[in-house]
């Protein structure tokens, strides 16, 4: 029997999260005047973990998402909606495609095809243990489907995909903005404690770029854990990530396949600025870029990654986080350590 969560009924804004495909909010239709005090506050709170990071030798990342939470009270200015959302929603996808002059399909061919056969397995494993969690926990095996997905590919913007494929007569507005909530916050914990648990085994870049990348929710914070590993660490997360990221649209293709029926699902394809990525990586590999053209689109690259966090994290909507019940945590935090011991395996034995 399908258990729903309180707030079933609710008209309650869904949680913001970092907007990878439009697919949470519409892109609002503003003039560049309403972008201004979000963008203001959000530079500023980036600045300030900039200042604290530089000086106490912390990851500008985490730094940012701190200070993001600390002003998430911010988040009930109407004025500010606007600039946040640009900021966590296109800074980041071109924060992305910056990240390609530091990466070569050498490097992609380095990760090797065991390394991308373990991302592939991996989100199909972690998708089938959100669903045998779902079926435990007296969930359906829809709301399994929804939070083991967006814990295998990407977070927020992948349960609005998958969602909408589903239907609302399998997934009701309660569950879904659960899903959304406890994603961003155990996106937000995994950016904390991965890297250190990195540490702790010592793993090199090759391999903690791949932990990393195949078990982190969202896309900002696993780019935000990898580089607070190292900037190699950073790179090959990257690459990690937006493979899962990719395989949205087959994932998608089969659950329409299973879940015949309600729900149309957006048109599967790949996302712009993972071709913008790969782009820029192809680039970078046939005519090597000028040092000073890379050095200026890392660090332009970083500001929009870290701004973005900060954004993001001032609109995580934390009291519905308080509010909702925790039965729906407990699926996403079954597949969520699914996916970090097959990660963690497939690092310490397989890769590299």
């Amino acid at each position: 029997m399908q258990a729903n969560p309180p707030g079933e009924g609710d008209k309650r804004r869904l949680p913001m999260a970092a907007d990878l495909f439009g697919d949470i909010e519409p892109t609002p239709r503003e003039g560049w005047r309403d972008y201004v005090p979000g963008l203001v506050v959000a530079g500023a709170g980036t600045a300030a973990a900039g200042f604290i990071a530089d000086h106490y030798h912390a990851p500008l990342t985490l730094m940012a998402l701190l200070i993001g939470l600390a002003l998430n009270f911010l988040s009930a200015d109407a004025r500010l909606h606007a600039g946040l959302g640009f900021a966590s929603r296109a800074l980041l996808r071109w924060g992305i495609v910056l990240i390609g002059v530091r990466v070569t399909f050498a490097q992609i061919v380095a990760l090797g095809p065991t390394a991308l056969l373990c991302v592939v397995v991996t989100v199909a494993a972690v998708i089938g243990s959100g669903v045998i969690a779902a079926r435990r926990f007296g969930f359906s095996s829809a709301f399994g489907v929804l939070a083991g997905g967006a814990v295998a590919i990407c977070g927020a913007s992948a349960a609005l995909a998958i969602a909408t494929t589903l239907g609302e007569r399998r997934i009701n507005q309660g569950q879904l903005t659960l899903v959304l909530v406890g994603i961003s916050a155990m996106s937000a914990l995994a950016l904390v404690l991965y890297p250190s648990l990195a540490q702790l085994m010592m793993l090199s870049d090759v391999k903690a770029g791949y932990m990393l990348g195949a078990s982190i929710h969202d896309v900002a914070q696993t780019l935000g854990a990898g580089y607070a590993y190292s900037p190699g660490a950073g790179q090959n997360a990257a690459i990690v990530k937006l493979t899962r990221v990719a395989l949205l649209a087959p994932v998608l293709g089969v659950i329409a396949l299973f879940f015949k029926g309600e729900g149309s699902g957006p048109k599967a394809g790949v996302p712009w600025f993972v071709i913008g990525f790969f782009v820029l990586a192809g680039v970078n590999s046939l005519v090597p870029l000028p040092r000073m053209v890379t050095i200026g689109a890392e660090g332009l690259a970083g500001a929009m990654l870290a701004t973005a966090v900060t954004a993001t994290a001032i609109r995580s909507p934390m009291r519905q986080l308080m509010e909702g019940g925790a039965r729906p945590l407990y699926v996403i935090a079954s597949a969520t350590l699914v996916a970090l011991a097959l990660a963690t395996g497939a690092a310490l034995w397989l890769v590299g």
